[in-house]
């Protein structure tokens, strides 16, 4: 190897002894020994390209927002480096790139402070509105609260609580400590107004079950009156409409032992109904003849005929007696739609033949007439005057008085 064998930023001596240049004069970095100058300072190149690769990282690290401390850390790590790097290439620009970086550092530490500032003062803006809500449900009025959805609020406030506490920046002391206090203090405000909430509400239940357990035994106690037993029971019921509620569950186990004490009553009442029901069978037999024969008058048009007839079909039909419950209705509609059809016939006849009515609409026919023969009259004359104004409007008026004569019969 000769001297001449040599980079712009190093050179190889013969003895293979390899060199850096720097701003400072040249340092021996190393042997490389039996070997070509260009592998020797290959060699060396190698190690300064590692170096600068760790310089270019830090300085992606630095703009991406590392913490300032870091990277100040690793600066000064590499420049010790730098100034004693067994390798060949600019470590000068190295040295100003890592100087460079010095100060980006400073500003790093400025911007970081401020943005760790900024970040503590949104966390404790953050733990109040968590505190205020937390209080918020701590005032409301035990009385209307919906606890399952407060104790879910409350649980979800916590939990919030938790993972910033976890994840947010560390406040301090003295403020995370206050807040807290506050959040602790709601938190157990709640559980005591639940608790009472809850103690006064067993209390109540406990009430309405013995009102209602006596209500069952007042029930229970009337089975052996059966139906004379159902106006009481009613009443009874009445009283337990006002009794209240205690609990979904024990109200409806509560409430399936008195219908039971009811459905006694009301077992003992249709076997009974049944059994009226039963001995007026004969009774529906002989209404449903009357029916068949009420029935032939919806043909009938003479009123008096219709209602001599329909008079001695209901005397019957009185004597006959009672029908089976279910079937009431039915014969009594089918006997109405009789007497309505009678009704009918004589409201007509009454309209036809009332005196009252009659007189008036003969005294109408009378004016009518009269107003028409003088009419007639006055067209004539206006004929015979040649006045075709007077003859038209005259006719007219004879034409309308016509038509109301038509109209009431005249």
């Amino acid at each position: 190897m000769t001297e001449s064998d040599q980079q712009p930023w190093g050179r190889v001596d013969e003895t293979g002894t390899v060199f850096v240049r720097t701003s400072e004069g040249e340092r021996e970095v190393g042997q490389y020994p039996d070997a070509p100058a260009e592998e020797a300072l290959a060699y060396f190149e190698r190690k300064f390209a590692d170096l600068a690769g760790q310089v270019s990282l830090l300085e992606q690290r630095a703009r991406r927002g590392a913490p300032a401390a870091d990277v100040a850390k690793a600066v000064s790590h590499l420049r010790d480096s730098v100034a004693n790097a067994h390798a060949v290439g600019d470590l000068d620009a190295l040295a100003r790139r890592l100087e460079s970086l010095s100060g980006t550092t400073a500003e790093l530490t400025e911007q970081q402070q401020a943005e760790q500032k900024a970040a503590v003062a949104d966390a404790i803006a953050y733990r109040t509105s968590i505190v205020e809500e937390a209080e918020a449900l701590a005032a409301q009025d035990p009385a209307r609260t919906q606890w399952k959805t407060t104790t879910a609020q409350l649980d979800e406030l916590f939990s919030r609580w938790q993972q910033h506490q976890q994840e947010g920046p560390r406040l301090p002391k003295g403020e995370a400590n206050d807040l807290w206090k506050r959040f602790r203090t709601a938190r157990s405000t709640i559980e005591q107004h639940r608790k009472a909430f809850f103690a006064d509400l067993d209390a109540a239940h406990r009430d309405v079950r013995a009102r209602k357990q006596q209500l069952i035994d007042r029930a229970e106690s009337l089975a052996g009156r059966g139906a004379d037993g159902i106006p009481e029971y009613r009443a009874l019921l009445d009283d337990w409409k006002l009794a209240g509620r205690a609990g979904k569950k024990v109200d409806d186990a509560l409430w399936a032992k008195f219908k039971e004490a009811g459905d006694v009553l009301f077992h003992a009442k249709a076997e009974s109904d049944a059994l009226e029901d039963e001995s007026y069978r004969e009774n529906l037999t002989e209404k449903l003849a009357l029916l068949e024969e009420a029935e032939k008058l919806l043909a009938e048009q003479d009123p008096k005929a219709a209602r001599a007839a329909l008079g001695r079909i209901q005397r019957r039909w009185d004597e006959a007696g009672r029908v089976p419950r279910d079937q009431v209705r039915t014969v009594e509609d089918r006997l109405r739609k009789v007497e309505t059809h009678v009704r009918g016939l004589e409201d007509e006849r009454w309209q036809r033949e009332d005196p009252e009515k009659k007189a008036r609409s003969e005294g109408m026919l009378g004016q009518l007439q009269d107003a028409i023969a003088k009419l007639e009259d006055e067209l004539a004359a206006a004929e015979a005057a040649g006045d075709a104004k007077a003859a038209a409007s005259t006719k007219e008026a004879l034409d309308a008085r016509r038509a109301w004569l038509k109209a009431v019969g005249g």
